[in-house]
């Protein structure tokens, strides 16, 4: 079966703190009539600091739309490869093992992909497929590992590559002043993430069961609005309560695997903010440090999007705590509003054999 192994993850080296972040709301917003009740969901964000791909001074300034975007494809292109290289040691593998790559991303748009580019600058093979993901928003996470799942499942000796990049800086809109995006303005951060899926032998979670939910009439409560100025993100109010509905779907999951969600080893969830993961903690009846993971993600980077679950994942992998057969579950949520959950049990090293790294591989297609 699938087998997600260890992620790697980047942040870049520009640091905002939450003190700074409530410094520039007061300098930049003083007379906004709800200028307290911003700072006051900054301050309970949890988030402690973010990173960032510029330096807070040109991450405030607006050169336009296409120059923001000319910006995201240089730093994908300087920062994905090192994280690639990185995720394929972890599973031990080689670019040449890949059959296909997902590509997950909001922030910013490439067309070819940055798949195409990886696989002409290293070294993966002329038939490795293609999967970008582009509208999926922070849930693109939990969906590239499912489809990973999925891809794996059907052909059981092929590996899959997952990749995030968000540069959620490159959203900001100096202009926006609405409470939503004031919010956002003290909650995302920057990343690149990167995991492999093994159709056969790896350490990690081996992935067992996957689903999606949607809720119905939800699609304006996270959206974007595209404009001449860029990605304009709007986050309605109701959004923090939408774990009310998406729990149960999480718990049908784990009980059609006859699992209880309560008695799982492991919780990998994307920590949007804290009243998820405290809603979670009610609905799921499960204790907060089941969540210590998602949470310690957001305290440390922000709401990183898409790359928050393979983040949170990477912390499981260093903990180290897991024995085999460990049960867990892993769920992404976003625009939709959507939720891309799966099931899998732990994979400890010492129970699984690996394909020698220097192997012959037999191309996807001459396997076909």
């Amino acid at each position: 079966m699938a087998v997600l192994c260890r992620p790697e993850i980047a942040v870049p080296e520009n640091v905002i703190t939450v003190e700074e972040t409530l410094d520039l709301a007061r300098t930049f917003h003083a007379d906004h009539p709800q200028l307290p009740l911003v700072l006051r969901l900054i301050s309970n964000t949890g988030v402690r600091k973010r990173h960032l791909i510029r330096p807070i001074a040109e991450t405030l300034s607006h050169p336009g739309f296409e120059v923001r975007n000319r910006i995201y494809e240089e730093h994908a292109r300087a920062r994905v490869p090192e994280v690639v290289r990185k995720a394929l040691a972890n599973a031990e593998l080689r670019a040449v093992d890949i059959d296909l790559i997902i590509y997950v991303s909001c922030t910013g748009f490439m067309m070819p992909s940055l798949t195409a580019w990886l696989i002409n600058s290293m070294g993966f093979r002329d038939d490795t497929r293609q999967l970008p993901i582009a509208q999926l928003g922070c849930a693109a996470g939990g969906a590239a590992i499912n489809r990973a799942h999925d891809f794996c499942t059907a052909y059981d000796d092929a590996n899959a590559l997952i990749v995030a990049c968000e540069f959620c800086s490159l959203c900001y809109q100096p202009t926006d002043s609405d409470v939503g995006s004031l919010l956002s303005n003290g909650l995302f951060g920057d990343a690149v993430g990167a995991a492999v899926v093994r159709g056969r032998g790896g350490t990690g979670v081996r992935l067992e069961r996957n689903g999606s939910y949607l809720i119905p009439d939800t699609t304006d409560w996270i959206s974007y609005l595209v404009k001449d100025t860029g990605f304009h993100f709007r986050l309605d109010k109701r959004v923090p309560k939408t774990m009310e509905p998406l729990a149960p779907a999480l718990r049908a999951l784990v009980e059609d695997h006859q699992w209880e969600v309560d008695e799982l080893d492991f919780y990998v969830i994307h920590a949007g903010g804290p009243r998820i993961l405290d809603d979670l903690t009610k609905f799921l009846g499960v204790p907060p440090v089941a969540f210590r993971h998602s949470r310690s993600t957001l305290t440390d980077y922000g709401n990183i999007a898409s790359a928050v679950v393979l983040e949170a994942l990477r912390r499981v992998f260093d903990e180290g705590s897991l024995t085999a057969s460990a049960r867990g579950v892993i769920a992404g949520f976003g625009p939709g509003i959507t939720a891309e959950m799966c099931v899998g049990t732990w994979v400890p090293r010492e129970v699984h054999i690996h394909r020698p790294i220097d192997s012959p591989r037999t191309s996807f297609l001459e396997a076909s």
